[in-house]
């Protein structure tokens, strides 16, 4: 810091304040751990009066946000339940289940569920959010987002929103987004959120650094009621502008950005330059045209939209919103599209002045004068974790807190150097400072030189990082080292050198450690006196001019820790004015007599870059990145391996018998195995029209363990020679070895180009709508590449129709089509996207086949309206596989599973290969009773056209009749009478025995296969009911059938037949199934429908067999 800096005199007090109307009085008991508008957001949003139950996903919690709300739980009273949850495939579900049926406790108080989650933790839900009910007072969801993002090959964190740019066009209707980008309006935004009573909401903050500053003056202000407001309107209630304006009222460059740090950037250059203005957009949905085109000036005539995308050619949401507002024939503004990526958006949040100068460069205007030193007194502290400063922070934040604003924020770098590197970014400023808000990263980042005053605690960072680059020019550097000042100068690097003399640092050392061990023996009390010894030096040199030994004694005397004798404290004071030194550093000072005098041996200077939040939950205990350790020793392995020690799948040993094997689909998340063909036998005739298969996998050595009832997902290849006939075609080698991103992360794996096309790629799949915009741009051919983005666009939609629903194009037949149209072939990998794994019921039993999985599959064939015969591709791989050929598969939990209790009934039904999991599950019961384990009742009910052709596995199903394992079969066959029957028929025979079971013996009924019978066999346990028990009428069956639902006693598994996505509807209709389905189905195939083109076709997000047979649950 400069000497002779002033302290601004304006007295305040620092509290945390909150409304006893909006959360109860609790705030005021709330734990000390809050501290930042992000503790505040987890305090707000974790209470019992606000959340039914608060789910945390594992990757916010590796962001540092959610621990404190887990730690809560059992310690602070009026605290919501907390489920924390694994960011996987189909994440997401288990929120939309349960607003969609609720516990019963949720239909007395309702259900407002809070859920924590990162920018790709939402993108990977968007899927699922599709199906969300719609929001009401006693059932919506609150989604808590803290924009941070590991980037790069540091795992840098930043704010970009990179990962959602094509996740919003997913997002239902009734999802409102709303961003906050300071500290208060974090607090305000989270309070919001939950006032939104028509409204499911997804609250985007920036947990990068203005929400983790400690130091601020934060309130909770009184949102009043906001019902049947809009968004927009419920935002200006709560006193903020849902696009707010800056800058001037007649420019004509105007900038739009979402609410974040760049945004706060540019309005800092708005203020000061004419003839430029930016919108700030803190409602994103519902977009409001309306309220846009109200605040753009007339006279703009450059609109820069900003989007934070994953690459260049990816076209961001803002942009198409803020188009589609403005757009106008008769005004020639012209709207442009800026596209931020995150390498991009890191290197302007590392120095902003790059930004400003990009600002300034789509202007008229020179880049104004762009310097930060107004934002306040700048404090650099650099430590490392085992060096903590607690008490130090304590001592500084005491000093200032009754007289200026001290916004602090910690960070940490945990790669770039054993032990890890910690950095305090301190800013000091007048309590009424009114100027435009910036966050600490932005205010003081670490590359721009701008810390009035350094305090490096390990001294060997000055040989290993560029850590001066942050100093200022005439700036005071302390060092706390052993070492003399020559010493220390003789350490320094020849290009640290070469800084310091040219910036004019002053450099000072004290060994605080030698004088705290000189005064005391006692190792607590030590620590204690080292603190204190470097708050002693940073308030001498903090002074300056004005410092001397009485007046720094005096400052510190009242806020010295109970225990320090005065003594000792007079001791420790005089002992730091002593022994602060100054080296003397000379203008001719010879840089060259260093040993490392040669310009070849000169190291390279590491750079500090933040790549981990760290959590005090207050047990004494640090969580780094979403694991709580007791030692900095063992976090690091945590922080350096994060993939270890918080994987997606449960910890192994490293002694594991099985271990994954690393090269078997390193993409892929979740646990593969290699199993082995063993068996693969046609149930049915060669003749008949159905091919229904038998298989057998062995296991042996595999370590694959699976519960009854589950699902094995395969993972299937692409015909060997089809792909060898297209990489000939397109001019690749197959053997060439490419390297590929992990799916959802920044990992990269490396395959020939045949595996990937083969093992990974769906080359042979329905390619989405946005395949050919994003195919475009590489075609030569001026008339392909126009048609290519004609098709992609909203004027191609009956093309597009065409090709897919009619001609049924594979992503490699469009490239034939398209024949100038190649990209490279790393490239095509990307654009086209991973096949996904298709799970199949497992048909057998662990306890009784031992290492076997047994699979019952029917392929999945249709003739397109072109005469095109295609192929669902898992099952044509699966019906051509050969005895001894390996197989990858994974394992899939599932709703089929046998009750707990072995006494009581279950009532199977099964429809063609829905029988899977019934063999399962007979063969378990078969297993109990050769045990002498007395077993319940079994009925089982299958139904198939004809009983010589596809009466599955009958003879094992007739043998367990003799053997009295199964109670009751009803067999229908429908094609083999004069009369067709079917399993509803059988089931009404049964009607008195069913009724009986399931209301007075807590019996389990399951139903698995078509969609079809679902409403008749809804109806005939209704019917069965109400003829059972006369008091019970037709509405109250339906309602105990729902209650067992939630009991998991009435569990389906059902799935759409084989049609084309525009054919779904029409048979749904034809075969009446939404006339007689509960209300809960009625609105989940409702959103289906609505969603299912555009998620199924353009997004990709299902199986490709989804037009073909989309499964769901209930």
């Amino acid at each position: 810091m400069a000497s002779g800096a002033t302290t601004p005199s304006t007295v305040s007090s620092s509290t945390l304040v909150v409304s006893p109307d909006d959360l109860k009085s609790l705030l005021h008991q709330g734990p000390s751990q809050v501290t930042s508008a992000s503790d505040l957001v987890e305090f707000l949003a974790s209470r019992a009066a606000v959340s039914s139950a608060v789910y945390v996903y594992d990757v916010a919690e590796q962001i540092g946000f959610g621990a404190l709300t887990k730690s809560w739980v059992g310690s602070l009273k009026y605290s919501a339940p907390v489920i924390p949850l694994q960011t996987r495939a189909g994440a997401g579900l288990s929120l939309v289940g349960r607003l969609s049926e609720g516990t019963s406790q949720d239909a007395i108080t309702g259900s407002v569920l809070t859920t924590y989650t990162t920018p790709a933790g939402l993108a990977a839900m968007a899927a699922s959010l599709s199906y969300l009910p719609p929001a009401s007072s006693r059932s919506r969801l609150i989604v808590q987002v803290p924009a941070v993002t590991p980037v790069g090959d540091t795992f840098t964190l930043s704010p970009t929103l990179a990962s959602l740019s094509t996740s919003f066009s997913i997002f239902p209707d009734s999802l409102a987004i709303i961003l906050s980008a300071t500290p208060q309006e974090t607090v305000d935004f989270a309070l919001l959120a939950y006032k939104l009573k028509d409204w499911h909401v997804v609250h985007i903050f920036d947990h990068h650094s203005a929400a983790r500053e400690v130091g601020h003056n934060l309130v909770s202000n009184h949102v009043k009621d906001v019902s049947g407001l809009s968004v927009s309107e419920a935002v200006r209630v709560a006193g903020y502008a849902p696009f707010e304006f800056a800058g001037d009222r007649s420019a004509r460059t105007v900038f739009v950005l979402l609410n974040g740090q760049l945004a706060l950037i540019a309005k800092a250059l708005a203020s000061r330059t004419a003839g430029v203005a930016v919108v700030i957009v803190r409602v994103l949905r519902p977009w409001s045209a309306d309220e846009l085109q109200k605040v753009i000036p007339s006279t703009a005539e450059q609109v820069y939209v900003y989007d934070d995308v994953p690459c260049e050619t990816t076209r961001g949401p803002l942009f198409a919103e803020v188009f589609a507002s403005l757009y106008d024939p008769t005004h020639p503004a012209m709207i442009r599209a800026q596209r931020i990526t995150p390498d991009k958006e890191r290197e302007f949040i590392s120095d902003p002045t790059l930004f400003y100068s990009h600002l300034a460069s789509l202007s008229d205007h020179s880049s104004p004068d762009i310097s930060l030193e107004n934002a306040g007194t700048k404090l650099l502290f650099l430590s490392t974790p085992s060096n903590p400063l607690t008490l130090f922070n304590q001592l500084i934040a005491d000093t200032f807190s009754r007289e200026i604003s001290m916004r602090r924020l910690t960070d940490y770098d945990v790669f770039s150097k054993a032990g890890g590197v910690t950095a305090d970014r301190i800013i000091l400023s007048p309590m009424n400072d009114d100027g435009n808000f910036l966050p600490v990263s932005l205010a003081l980042p670490f590359s721009a030189g701008l810390a009035d005053f350094m305090c490096i605690i390990d001294s060997d960072l000055l040989k290993s990082h560029s850590v001066l680059d942050c100093a200022k020019p005439k700036s005071a550097v302390l060092v706390i080292t052993s070492w003399s000042s020559a010493e220390l100068l003789a350490n320094l690097p020849p290009q640290v050198l070469a800084l310091v003399l040219r910036r004019k640092i002053r450099l000072y050392n004290i060994d605080a450690k030698l004088i705290a061990s000189e005064l005391s023996r006692d190792a607590a009390t030590r620590e204690t006196a080292e603190s204190l010894i470097i708050y002693l030096a940073f308030l001498r040199l903090y002074l300056g001019k004005v410092s001397n030994k009485a007046t720094v004694r005096k400052l510190a005397l009242r806020l010295i820790p109970d225990g320090l004798r005065d003594d000792i404290f007079s001791e420790i004071n005089a002992r730091t004015w002593e022994s602060l030194l100054q080296a003397e550093l000379s203008v001719d000072h010879e840089i060259s007599s260093h040993p490392l005098d040669t310009a070849t041996n000169i190291l390279p200077l590491k750079r500090f870059e933040s790549n981990t939040i760290a959590v005090d939950t207050g047990s004494g205990q640090t969580v780094y990145n979403g694991s709580k350790v007791s030692s900095w020793h063992e976090a690091a392995k945590h922080l350096l391996f994060p993939s270890v020690f918080t994987p997606l799948l449960p910890i192994l040993p490293e002694t594991e018998e099985f271990p994954q094997l690393p090269s078997l689909h390193p993409e892929l998340a979740d646990r593969t195995y290699l199993v082995t063909c063993a068996v693969n036998r046609r149930l049915t005739p060669l003749d008949y029209d159905r091919n229904v298969f038998h298989l057998e996998f062995d296991t042996e050595g595999t370590g694959l363990k699976y519960a009854i009832g589950e699902a094995l997902g395969v993972h299937g290849w692409n015909d060997a020679e089809e792909v060898l006939d297209f990489c000939a075609w397109y001019g690749v080698d197959p053997d060439r070895v490419i390297t590929l991103p992990v799916l959802g992360g920044e990992k990269m794996h490396s395959r020939t180009v045949f595996q990937a096309l083969q093992q990974q790629v769906d080359l042979f799949g329905e390619p989405p709508k946005s395949f050919y915009t994003d195919l475009a741009p590489y075609a030569t051919s001026p008339l392909e590449k126009f048609a290519l983005q004609f098709i992609g666009s909203p004027e191609g939609s009956s093309t597009f129709k065409k090709l897919n629903e009619k001609d049924t194009v594979t992503f490699a037949q469009v490239l034939q089509r398209y024949r100038s149209a190649k990209p490279g072939i790393e490239i095509l990998c990307e654009m086209i996207g991973d096949t996904k794994p298709r799970h199949y019921s497992i048909a057998s039993a662990q306890s009784v086949v031992g290492n076997r999985v047994d699979l019952l599959v029917v392929t999945v064939e249709w003739t397109a309206p072109n005469g095109n015969q295609r192929y669902g591709q898992c099952t044509r791989y699966l019906a051509g596989l050969k005895i001894g050929q390996k197989v990858t598969v994974s394992v899939k939990p599932s709703v089929m599973k046998l009750p707990p209790d072995n006494n009581q009934p279950i009532i199977m039904a099964g429809l063609g290969t829905g029988a899977a999991p019934f063999r399962a599950f007979l063969q378990h019961r078969a297993w109990l009773s050769e045990q002498n384990i007395k077993v319940g009742p079994v009925y089982y009910y299958f139904g198939s056209r004809h009983q010589h052709q596809e009466f599955l596995y009958g003879e094992e199903i007739e043998a367990y009749i003799l053997d009295n394992v199964i109670t009751k079969a009803g067999l229908a066959f429908s094609r083999d009478g004069p009369k067709k029957v079917y399993i509803q028929h059988k089931m009404l025979e049964d009607a008195g025995s069913l009724a009986d079971l399931l209301k007075n013996e807590a019996g389990v009924f399951y139903l698995c296969g078509p969609t079809w019978p679902v409403p008749d066999v809804y109806e005939t346990l209704v019917n069965a009911l109400v003829k059972n028990d006369q008091s019970m009428t037709r509405e109250s069956a339906g309602d105990f059938l729902e209650s067992l639902k939630e009991e998991e006693r009435y569990v389906l598994e059902v799935t759409l037949p084989t049609f084309a996505c525009g054919d779904l509807l029409p048979y749904i209709s034809s075969v009446g199934l939404l006339n007689h389905m509960p209300d809960v189905w009625k609105r989940a195939l409702n959103d289906i429908f609505e969603c299912i083109c555009e998620i199924c076709i353009k997004n990709r997000v299902c199986d490709v067999e989804l037009s073909v047979g989309y499964v769901f649950t209930v």
